[in-house]
């Protein structure tokens, strides 16, 4: 019988300060705040949503949970 290995899911929170809040482009990306790496989206959204929400004021400010896994393989 063979054996199915479920693919391993990997979610990256960051954030820093962006030229335009429209965009997805950051004015110093030797700055960006890499909040961790999760196995999980749930955990990533929570950190995501924690970090989002402390910068809320600060409208150049943004934090994105970027799918790692989905980088590392793109067929998934």
């Amino acid at each position: 019988m063979e054996e199915t290995t479920a693919k391993q899911t990997l979610y990256l929170v960051m954030g820093g300060r962006v030229s335009d809040p429209r965009t997805m482009e950051f004015k110093d990306p030797e700055s960006v705040h890499v909040v961790g790496v999760y196995s999980d989206y749930e955990t990533a959204e929570e950190m995501w949503r924690a970090n989002a929400q402390r910068t809320v004021d600060d409208a150049e400010m943004k934090y994105v949970v970027v799918h790692l896994h989905k980088l590392l393989d793109p067929s998934l």
